[in-house]
């Protein structure tokens, strides 16, 4: 039998262009399938529980399709838990192929998730014989790793359905991948803190305008109050040197190859201060060339 002509598997596809891939995991009820169909709607080719060890097998099918699929989206969960023991592996051989790869990791408070598995009556599926709360503890401890891993988490405790899809598009829409992306959060102690943040800010340094009667109804957004505080002593020094900071930590990030960063801006009760500061923090940030979102959580709460 003649083998001459025969090429080894793969060499016919040296050339072929590898998919962009994005592995989306996350807490059950966190909104999974609501980031993968927004992905699926930007034309993205969506692969739901697929088991971690047929990633590489994936990427190699799509690498062979003649730029028919360019990025790949892979929904890994719970359900397929028997192969989280392959997850690392696989993602030790997509690195060394050199594939762009990036995991969203998909997250909630366990209010949240309580309340939404409640509203559509059925069981968290590590739950078992216990508690819908024995469940959400068995499966963060299982993703504990891989959230760490993660390039983007996404807090979905206080997004509905339309708010998640548009958090997925500021990230996933555009034609051409910025360098970093950074969103900018306003927040409130006393309601927490946001548990996607990369670097959380505390400005309870400053004094607070919720005790100035004619600045109590107002918040960051309005003159007055971003004057008062930044009329503060040491408001404009911190700001100044938190910038420095933030360009030399972006230059690690863009470094070691993460895309996203949340910073989260605090007071007390997220309405004067975090949200006088964030917005001045992102105009500094956007301003460096950086692709900036604010989101004020909890501004209008009571």
């Amino acid at each position: 039998m003649d083998t001459g002509t025969t090429e080894p598997a793969g060499e016919n596809n040296a050339d072929a262009a590898t998919p962009e891939l994005v592995i989306i995991s996350g807490m059950s009820g966190a909104g999974r399938s609501t980031a993968a169909k927004c992905l699926e709607d930007l034309g993205w080719f969506v692969v739901d529980n697929l088991p971690p060890a047929l990633i590489p097998t994936m990427v190699e099918l799509g690498a062979r399709s003649q730029g028919n699929v360019a990025r790949i989206a892979v929904v890994v969960d719970v359900r397929g838990r028997q192969f989280f023991d392959n997850l690392r592996d696989s993602l030790a051989d997509l690195d060394s192929k050199q594939v762009t790869r990036r995991i969203v990791f998909l997250e909630s408070s366990d209010d949240a998730l309580v309340r939404r598995f409640e509203s559509v009556r059925r069981p968290h599926p590590l739950q078992g014989d216990g508690r819908i709360v024995d469940g959400i503890a068995a499966e963060r401890d299982l993703l504990r790793e891989l959230r760490g891993d993660a390039d983007l988490v996404i807090d979905t405790s206080s997004l509905n359905v339309h708010e998640l899809r548009a958090k997925m598009d500021a990230q996933f829409a555009g034609e051409e991948e910025p360098e970093l992306r950074a969103t900018v959060m306003s927040f409130g102690f006393k309601y927490g803190l946001p548990v996607d943040a990369d670097l959380v800010v505390d400005m309870r340094f400053l004094p607070n305008p919720h005790w100035v009667p004619e600045l109590r109804p107002f918040t960051g957004l309005n003159e007055e109050v971003a004057n008062y505080v930044y009329n503060q002593p040491g408001a404009k020094e911190f700001l100044d040197r938190y910038t420095e900071l933030l360009q030399l930590i972006a230059a690690g990030y863009r470094r070691e190859g993460k895309r996203y960063v949340t910073i989260a801006v605090g007071c007390t009760g997220g309405k004067h201060r975090s949200v006088a500061t964030a917005e001045k923090l992102a105009a500094r940030i956007a301003a460096e060339g950086v692709e900036t979102v604010v989101v004020h959580r909890d501004m209008g709460r009571e």
